[in-house]
């Protein structure tokens, strides 16, 4: 069939041609934004999930719903070597202008401006760097500190009273939330507290790896009081189907039921290789309908495109020892598995191997689903560490 006409869209962040399976989700994000710019006290939203469960789509979604309500948004991604501060403040600069752009009487804005030159100060950064523009002059005392956990929540307020004056209300995404620091968790943490009890039209949601509840919650006890953490998982065997019966049908192309089954069998129902299977399959067929042929016919391509875009460039940031480990993980199946059994697998003392768990769970690659156990935070990526290194012998660490 026509690859131009081809429905399905795999890729990091691209927006699926059928959002299926997370209605609850959007419809909680819904009422967060419409009591938020009410004044109305609720928690934000922190999604959490393994990568390719679509948490960055849910994300664009829902700052679409923002902007829909009115809302000012903005959309940032965190980085692993970027402070928060050299991250936000370019867009909390540009959202600023737009609040001065706003009809309104009062000088809220203009102290925002001078609320964030004054931080921009603190996170040793030039006013010239940013083009504020000379003739506004810090709000000496406020935001100054150079303590994030001090300086943010003054920051945060200074843009909530500015949007509160402007009859407006802000909303601030962050992808890959778990890059952040400890102390910058802490002080996004603080701020929304901060918004919270002066009821201001700030609201925060944001998306990460399944490790951000304990984040949060090693960050400030209080965490869980200010915000819910939704699970963004797999989809169901029946919304999986759906996800690519849909699309197709609009298309005039059906799927067989045969063909959804294997597809859901091979992609255990996530949605970026639900994508995947049906924009190979969709290429490979002939004619409508898919069949299971057809399916089984594309897998081996699937497959070698994942090895080569959606796996290999996480593998290829790992050192010797990081595969070793991972590779063991591999070794002992899917799920979660025990550090001593790990260990086990590698020949080596729990305690040595410490340090290369700390720089996996850092480097976004595993997490700690229950104390003493960890998981993969990629989905299939035991299967990919089986075919990438295949002759794994379990007692003894690779070296190259």
């Amino acid at each position: 069939m026509d690859p131009i006409n081809n429905p399905f869209s795999p890729g990091a962040g691209a927006p699926p041609p059928e959002l299926v399976g997370r209605d609850q989700l959007i419809e909680e994000a819904r009422i967060l934004l419409g009591r938020v710019k009410q004044g109305r006290p609720e928690k934000s939203l922190l999604l959490t999930g393994l990568r390719g469960v679509g948490k960055t789509v849910l994300l664009n979604e829902i700052e679409r719903m923002a902007r829909t309500s009115g809302y000012q948004t903005v959309l940032l991604e965190a980085h692993e070597e970027k402070p928060l501060g050299e991250l936000i403040y370019p867009a909390l600069r540009s959202l600023l202008f737009e609040l001065d752009r706003l009809a309104g009487a009062g000088d809220k804005v203009k102290r925002g401006l001078a609320v964030l030159r004054a931080f921009i100060g603190s996170i040793k950064l030039t006013v010239g760097d940013v083009g504020l523009g000379l003739d506004i002059e810090p709000a000496q005392g406020t935001a100054d500190s150079g303590d994030i956990e001090i300086d943010l929540p003054n920051l945060f307020q200074a843009i909530g009273e500015a949007a509160q004056e402007r009859q407006t209300a802000v909303s601030i995404l962050i992808d890959e939330i778990q890059y952040v620091s400890s102390k910058e968790l802490g002080a996004i943490i603080m701020a929304m507290h901060r918004m919270q009890q002066k009821r201001l039209p700030l609201v925060l949601l944001a998306a990460g790896l399944p490790v951000l509840p304990g984040m949060a919650g090693e960050s400030k006890s209080y965490a869980e009081r200010l915000f819910n953490f939704p699970d963004i998982g797999a989809l169901s065997e029946t919304d999986a189907a759906r996800a690519l019966r849909d699309p197709a049908s609009s298309m005039g192309v059906e799927f067989q039921d045969e063909a959804l089954r294997e597809v859901f069998s091979l992609t255990h129902g996530y949605p970026y290789f639900v994508q995947e299977w049906g924009y190979q399959t969709w290429n490979h067929a002939a004619a409508s309908p898919i069949t299971l042929e057809v399916v089984r016919q594309a897998t081996p391509k699937v497959i070698a495109r994942l090895d080569r875009n959606f796996f290999r460039v996480r593998f290829d940031r790992l050192t010797p020892s990081e595969k070793s480990f991972l590779r063991a993980m591999a070794y002992l199946g899917p799920g979660s598995h025990r550090t001593g059994d790990i260990a086990a697998s590698l020949g080596a003392a729990v305690s040595s191997i410490g340090p290369v768990r700390a720089k996996l769970i850092k480097k976004g690659m595993i997490y700690s689903p229950a104390h003493g156990d960890l998981a993969f935070t990629v989905p299939l990526f035991d299967e990919f560490m089986r075919r990438a290194i295949p002759d794994f012998m379990p007692g003894k660490q690779l070296t190259k």
